[in-house]
């Protein structure tokens, strides 16, 4: 069952990528890693080889591609040719193969096209890194999405299945997002979930007011909120890891302190249940 044996994902989205951070997960049991082309301005996988070539092996890395540097800032595509390239170029920049190569917000070149079209980009996209990972350029791949609607009413006829599908997680994802999962992992069959930002990049003010722990069926007392927020994610959808950024080690301690609870699936499933009739009401 997804969620069953949860992984935290080290995410760098925000990261100073220092290296004490890195040091810090290997020592608390947290050997995943994920990061994209664009992080750090476009310098992430430079900077984790210059800071940290010793500590890569010994991370499952994951990387996004997607994104490329403009004349006016990053701008998206999905040209095979191109998607290739910055596969390649992941590698030598990090100086190893990653484990996972995600294609990283598809949705952003979607937007406007008609279903044909899209099948077509998306398509032609998802072949390059299916062939990137046939070829020995990285081990699996997949699609990485802030908001999946858009690749829900794509066509799979033709499309490869991806390896992982990562999308937002947790409580401030939206009954439209997580019907929208649910319905892309069953047509593209998926073979795994991951989630992201179970925080929200923020949001403090809402674990103030909202209380997740009555989510769990162990340790209520034990956990804060932010815990206990970050457990029941890997429910919001049904993820087997969960992507978090952080640069402070505390914080990545009692995260994966959370992993331990258990979560009441009766209680997300009501949860559920009252999105769904909030939404027809």
């Amino acid at each position: 069952m997804h969620g069953a044996d949860p992984r935290l994902v080290l995410g760098l989205h925000r990261s100073r990528h220092y290296r004490d951070i890195l040091t810090a997960a290997l020592e608390l049991g947290v050997t995943a890693l994920d990061t994209a082309a664009p992080y750090l301005g476009f310098r992430s996988h430079t900077v984790l080889a210059e800071t940290a070539a010793d500590l890569l092996p010994k991370f499952t890395l994951s990387t996004k591609v997607g994104f490329f540097p403009g004349t006016e800032g990053a701008e998206h595509s999905l040209d095979p040719g191109r998607l290739r390239v910055a596969i390649q170029k992941a590698a030598r920049e990090l100086g190893r193969e990653p484990d996972t190569v995600l294609l990283h917000n598809p949705e952003r070149s979607l937007a406007g096209l008609s279903p044909a079209k899209g099948h077509t980009l998306l398509g032609g996209a998802c072949a390059a890194l299916a062939d990137a990972a046939h070829d020995g350029l990285c081990r699996d791949w997949g699609v990485a999405s802030w908001d999946p609607r858009l690749l829900s009413v794509v066509q799979a006829d033709g499309v490869p299945s991806p390896d992982v599908l990562m999308v937002r997680a947790g409580f401030l994802v939206g009954i439209d997002l997580l019907d929208a999962t649910a319905v892309l992992r069953d047509v593209w069959k998926v073979g795994e979930t991951w989630g992201m930002s179970p925080f929200g990049g923020g949001h403090g003010n809402m674990w103030e007011e909202f209380d997740p722990r009555p989510f769990l069926r162990t340790h209520q007392g034990d956990l804060s909120r932010i815990q206990a927020a970050f457990r029941t994610a890997f429910h919001l959808p049904s993820a087997a890891a969960v992507a978090v950024g952080t640069d402070n080690p505390g914080h990545l301690a009692q995260l994966v302190q959370a992993l331990g609870a258990e979560v009441d699936t009766a209680a997300v499933s009501q949860y559920l249940r009252a999105l769904h009739s909030h939404r027809q009401n």
